[in-house]
């Protein structure tokens, strides 16, 4: 595979607090993934909290880390992470790219940043590569029907990657990164805004839906009880998903939605319970690596897009599955 030897600039983000210690997440070890498939060179990243896992980071080749001073600023603020990326880029002009996370405060920040660098952004991205010299970036557009590709002409690229469109993957001699501590002169945009509350996305222990390695959606052939599709996403340690026709219902939360009106997901698998697939649903699951459909109606669209499919009621076929998960000890 073809690779630059120009430095990346990965923003990565943690779990945790100080009293608790911080921990990398799984999308900003993706992000490191990329980079690392992208350049032979050095790969740095910017942490915005005062202790970054340098353990973790080295597994995946980080060189040096930039530890910003947020002055009691908050990285949720899309503002405050620009303003941090952008003071690292200006001072380390060779960066060929900077890969941050596509999720709401991530294209935000690529979209602001790629104007402060007089450059241009790509976010949704859900693969990378090198054609010719220069990143080229692809994605789906359209409600999923067109795959495109991208590449940015002038300075800087900014690339905002989609929630598990990579596999995470681990350097073969971990390295020991250099934390270099900066200053930020910060923005108005950035010091005007205060978090004052905030509630963890995944609920009831869960992971982010849009970050989740694994989705279980439930759709019209529920009928209202989410109980199995709640039983299959806790033995899958997965994230809930819904239809628009079961959010409309008052079934589940709305936030659960998955589809053109909702929000798009990429995990590693997606199992379909009582979804019928219509094209503003599929337009939201087409970037999943495997998608799994049990739907009682033989002619449901997903079983065109599904890579396994069974006809069967899920009062049925669920019940089974989870049986044979507990006898592997699942």
């Amino acid at each position: 595979m073809e690779k630059i030897s120009a430095p990346i600039l990965v923003i990565t983000d943690h779990t945790g607090n100080i009293d608790e210690g911080f921990v990398l997440t799984e999308p900003s070890k993706q992000l490191l993934t990329l980079a690392g498939s992208l350049t032979s060179g050095r790969i740095d990243a910017i942490a915005l909290n005062p202790a970054p896992q340098l353990s973790e980071l080295g597994k995946y080749g980080v060189a040096r880390v930039f530890t910003p001073d947020l002055e009691g600023f908050s990285p949720r603020v899309a503002a405050v992470v620009t303003d941090a990326a952008f003071e690292v880029a200006r001072q380390e002009a060779q960066y060929a790219a900077v890969l941050n996370v596509s999720n709401y405060r991530g294209r935000e920040v690529a979209a602001a940043l790629a104007v402060r660098l007089g450059s241009g952004a790509v976010v949704d991205v859900t693969s990378c590569g090198i054609v010719d010299g220069q990143i080229e970036a692809q994605k789906s557009v359209l409600a999923g029907t067109w795959s495109t590709k991208f590449k940015v002409t002038r300075g800087t690229p900014v690339i905002g990657l989609r929630p598990s469109a990579v596999e995470a993957q681990e350097v073969g001699t971990a390295t020991e990164p250099e934390i270099v501590p900066i200053k930020v002169a910060y923005s108005q945009p950035a010091v005007g805004v205060k978090v004052v509350d905030s509630i963890e996305e995944g609920g009831q222990g869960r992971v982010s839906l849009t970050e989740a390695p694994i989705v279980v959606c439930g759709g019209r052939g529920t009928d209202g009880d989410f109980s199995l599709v709640n039983e299959l996403a806790d033995a899958l340690d997965a994230a809930v998903g819904s239809t628009r026709v079961a959010a409309d219902e008052g079934w589940i939360d709305r936030s659960t939605q998955i589809g053109q009106t909702g929000v798009s997901v990429a995990p590693n698998l997606y199992i379909g319970l009582g979804v019928s697939g219509a094209v503003h649903h599929a337009c939201g699951i087409q970037a999943s690596r495997h998608i799994v459909a049990v739907c009682d109606d033989p002619d449901a669209p997903i079983f065109e897009i599904a890579d396994f499919g069974v006809v069967g009621d899920i009062n049925e076929v669920v019940p089974e599955a989870l049986a044979a998960l507990r006898q592997k000890g699942l």
